[in-house]
C-alpha cells in the first residue's frame, strides 16, 4: 500500500536575506553584546530578561481568535525578539502561535523561541473577554464602514458589501465618525464569557504551551480561587503563571497577597501584570500613564508580594519615555521606593512591557497592504512586506531591548 507523499518544505527566498539581515543587526547585536540569548546560568532566557527588565511580550488578544493574523504576528514579533506571545486559550490559536515562531526559525535559525502564554479568565466582566456579535446585513447601503477603520482589534473586515445583488467596494475615505456609535448599536453587541477551565486544564499539558495568565478583575478572591481549583495538576506544566489585574486603590497589595497565598504551593516563577487602561494603547502618550502610574504606587509599598513586575494596559511607543521619567526602566533601586522584604537587588523593579493593540496595529498596517487576492496570506511568502512589518517591530521592541538603530535597507 501506497502511502501518501509529504508535503516538501518550501524553500528559503533568497529575498529574505534582508529579513535576516536586519534580525543580525538588531537582535543578533544585542544578544552579541550582552549575552541575552543564553540567559544566563541560573534562568532560563525569558526569565534572564525580566531580571534585567528587558522582557517585551506581544499580546494577541486574549479573544482575538483570527488564525491567520495570530500567525503572521507571532512570526514577526519572534523576528524581533519578544520573550513571550500571548494568545487566547483556544487550540486553533496556540497552534497557528507556533506556527508562526516555526517559520520565524526556519528563516533565522538563531532566533529565541519565546515561550507561549495562554490567557483565562476568572470573571465575564473582564472586559478582555468579549466577543462582538456583527451582523454585516443590517449596514445602511451606502455605508461608508467606518467602523472597519477604526476598530481597535482589526476585527472587521468588509472587502465589499451587496448593493442590489451586485458588490460595491467600500469607499476609501472614513465616515461620519459620529455616526459609529449609533451604527454598531444597530448591528453588533458584545458577548462575555469565562474561558472553560477544563479545556484550559488540556491545553496546559500541551510541549508547546509554556504559560498561563489568569485576569482578574480585583472585585473578589472567590472566583480567582475556584479557577484555580479547577485547573487542577496542570498548572504544575508551565513555567510561568501571570496575574493580570487593574488598580483597586488601596485594597490592591491586600488582594494580591490573597491571590499569592492561593497560588504559593504550585509556583515557580510568577508575574503580576500592571493592567493600566485595558485596550487603548493606540491613543497616545495618556494612554500609557495610567500603567506607569500604577507600577510606581507599587513601588513605595513594601509589603508587595514577590515576583516580577510587568506593564500593560495602554503601552505604546511612548511607555519606555514615561518609564524612564518615573526612575522605573531597568531600575533596581529609584527614589521613594519602599523596600520589600523579598526584594532582589540584582532584579528590576519592571521586569518589562507587554504590547497589545499597538503591537498589533504598527504590524496590521502592513499586513493589510498585501494584495486581496492572496487572501489569507503567509507573510513569509512576501519579503518586502514581511521586512517592512519587522522594521514595524523593532521600532516597539528595540528600546526595550537596547536594539542598535535599525539602518535603512
Amino acid at each position: 500500500m501506497a502511502t501518501a507523499a509529504q508535503p516538501m518544505p518550501r524553500p528559503l527566498l533568497a529575498s529574505h536575506a534582508a529579513v535576516r539581515a536586519a534580525v543580525s543587526h538588531s537582535v543578533g547585536a544585542s544578544a552579541r553584546k550582552g549575552g541575552r540569548l543564553a540567559g544566563d546560568q541560573h534562568h532560563p532566557p525569558p526569565v534572564a530578561a525580566l531580571r534585567r527588565g528587558d522582557w517585551v511580550k506581544l499580546i494577541c488578544g486574549a479573544s482575538f481568535e483570527d488564525a491567520a493574523d495570530v500567525r503572521n504576528l507571532s512570526l514577526v514579533y519572534t523576528l524581533a525578539g519578544v520573550d513571550c506571545i500571548d494568545c487566547a486559550a483556544d487550540a486553533s490559536v496556540v497552534g497557528a502561535v507556533n506556527e508562526g515562531i516555526d517559520v520565524a526559525a526556519s528563516i533565522v535559525p538563531a532566533v529565541q523561541r519565546p515561550w507561549v502564554m495562554v490567557s483565562v479568565n476568572d470573571d465575564c466582566r473582564d472586559l478582555h473577554f468579549r466577543k462582538a456579535e456583527f451582523d454585516p446585513e443590517g449596514c445602511p447601503p451606502d455605508c461608508s464602514k467606518p467602523c472597519e477603520k477604526v476598530c481597535p482589534a482589526d476585527a472587521i473586515s468588509l472587502e465589499s458589501v451587496m448593493i442590489e445583488g451586485k458588490h460595491n467596494q467600500s469607499d476609501p475615505s472614513c465616515g461620519r465618525f459620529e455616526k459609529l456609535q449609533a451604527l454598531l448599536e444597530t448591528i453588533s453587541g458584545a458577548m462575555s464569557y469565562v474561558r472553560d477551565p477544563t479545556m484550559t486544564a488540556e491545553l496546559l499539558k500541551r510541549n508547546d504551551v509554556d504559560a498561563i495568565e489568569i485576569h482578574t478583575t480585583g472585585k473578589g478572591t472567590d472566583m480567582f480561587s475556584t479557577l484555580w481549583s479547577s485547573l487542577g495538576e496542570s498548572i504544575n506544566n508551565v513555567n510561568l503563571i501571570a496575574v493580570s489585574m487593574p488598580d483597586v486603590g488601596d485594597l490592591t497589595v491586600d488582594f494580591m497577597n490573597t491571590i499569592y497565598a492561593t497560588m504559593r504551593s504550585h509556583l515557580g516563577y510568577n508575574l503580576w501584570q500592571l493592567d493600566g487602561r485595558p485596550m487603548s494603547g493606540d491613543i497616545g502618550r495618556g494612554a500609557t500613564r495610567e500603567t506607569v502610574s500604577f507600577a510606581v504606587h507599587l513601588s513605595s509599598i513594601s509589603n508587595r508580594p514577590p515576583g516580577f513586575y510587568q506593564l500593560a494596559g495602554g503601552t505604546n511607543a511612548y511607555t519606555v519615555d514615561c518609564l524612564k521619567k518615573a526612575g522605573l526602566f531597568q531600575s533596581t533601586t529609584f527614589p521613594g521606593a519602599a523596600t520589600s522584604g523579598v526584594a532582589d537587588r540584582e532584579q528590576a523593579f519592571i521586569g518589562g512591557i507587554a504590547y497589545g493593540g499597538y503591537a498589533r496595529k504598527i504590524v496590521g498596517r502592513v499586513l493589510r497592504k498585501i494584495p486581496a487576492q492572496f487572501g489569507h496570506a503567509r507573510i513569509e511568502d512576501h519579503p518586502d512586506y514581511l521586512l517592512e512589518a519587522l522594521q514595524e517591530a523593532l521600532s516597539l521592541v528595540g528600546p526595550v531591548k537596547g536594539y542598535p538603530t535599525l539602518p535603512s535597507l
